[in-house]
C-alpha cells in the first residue's frame, strides 16, 4: 500500500459542529480543496496575513495548486460551513527512513476566517490533521508558528502540541526575473 493510499480519515471525522456564539451550533465539513476553492483560500491568506508582500495571482495559485496535488501526499484542506470556505490548512506527509521507516507530517498555512476564530473551526482542522497523520502511520505531526503569535501558541498548546527544540530559518531573496528586474 502506498503512502497516498494510507491517507484517509473516516467520514465521521470530517464533519463536526462548531459553536456559533448565541446562534447555537453550525455544521462544518472538512474536505480536500479543489480548483473552485482557490479564490477563497487566497482571500483567507490575505485576511490572516499569510499572503506575503507579493500575493500570488489567481492564475499563479492555480498553477501551484495543480503542481502540488501531483505530490503523493501533499494536500490542501478546507473547512466549509453553510457552503462557504471558512478555513484552510496544508498537510504534507513525508516518507522517512529514520524512526523505523515511519513518515512524519507537517501542517502549514493554517488560516481561519477571523470572524469565525474562537468557535472551534481551527480545533476541528487540527484534529483532522492529527487524524490524517495517524492514519498515515506518522510518528509525529509538527508545525511552526512565528514567535510573536502568542495566541496561536496558546491554541496549539491547548490541543496537545508540545514546544520542541528550536526552529531555524534562512530567509532567501526572491528570485530575479529573467530580464534582471
Amino acid at each position: 500500500t502506498s503512502q497516498a493510499d494510507r491517507i484517509g480519515v473516516p467520514a465521521a471525522a470530517r464533519r463536526a459542529t462548531t459553536r456559533e456564539g448565541g446562534l447555537g451550533t453550525a455544521v462544518v465539513d472538512i474536505r480536500r480543496a479543489g480548483d473552485g476553492d482557490l479564490a477563497a483560500i487566497l482571500a483567507l491568506y490575505a485576511e490572516c496575513g499569510l499572503a506575503g508582500e507579493h500575493p500570488v495571482s489567481a492564475a499563479e495559485a492555480r498553477d501551484i495548486f495543480h503542481r502540488t496535488v501531483r505530490y503523493p501526499s501533499y494536500r490542501f484542506w478546507v473547512a466549509v460551513q453553510s457552503g462557504a470556505v471558512v478555513a484552510t490548512y496544508a498537510l504534507l506527509i513525508v516518507d522517512n527512513m529514520a524512526h523505523s521507516g515511519r513518515p512524519f507530517a507537517i501542517v502549514e498555512q493554517v488560516a481561519v476566517d477571523p470572524r469565525r476564530q474562537g468557535r472551534g473551526v481551527g480545533q476541528l482542522m487540527m484534529r483532522h490533521a492529527m487524524d490524517e497523520a495517524q492514519a498515515a502511520g506518522c510518528y509525529k505531526l509538527m508545525l511552526s508558528s512565528h514567535v510573536a503569535r502568542a495566541s496561536a501558541h496558546a491554541f496549539y498548546d491547548k490541543l496537545g502540541f508540545e514546544r520542541h527544540g528550536y526552529g531555524f530559518v534562512v530567509p532567501l531573496p526572491e528570485p530575479r526575473s529573467p530580464d534582471g528586474d
